[in-house]
């Protein structure tokens, strides 16, 4: 069985954070946002798996654990805060929720 080299896993974790990064600022949209945030962490979470894999350490896996109970802390509270969001003012967009400031 061969193994996929290093600098493609670093590659790979760095195209889905890009991915990530512009769904974060070029939609309005909440719930792509929180999506967009989720595509993020989860490939710090890659990269870290692949580091603990080169190196041969287990830290890896355990950090990547840790940002898998920590994201799905975030998507509880933050669905939680989105149907709130929805019920109090009909809509998940941010264009709309900044007018609704005055």
């Amino acid at each position: 069985m061969t193994m996929i080299p290093f600098e493609i896993q670093i590659l790979v974790a760095a195209c889905l954070f890009a991915i990530g990064l512009v769904g974060l600022l070029t939609r309005r949209n909440l719930i792509f946002m929180l999506m967009s945030v989720e595509i993020m962490m989860n490939a710090g979470a890659f990269a870290f798996v692949a580091a603990g894999a080169r190196w041969t350490q287990a830290d890896g896996q355990v950090m990547f654990l840790f940002v898998l109970t920590v994201a799905a802390a975030e998507v509880a509270i933050a669905l939680a805060l989105l149907i709130l969001m929805h019920k109090h003012f009909k809509t998940v967009d941010t264009n709309q929720l900044n007018s609704l400031k005055n």
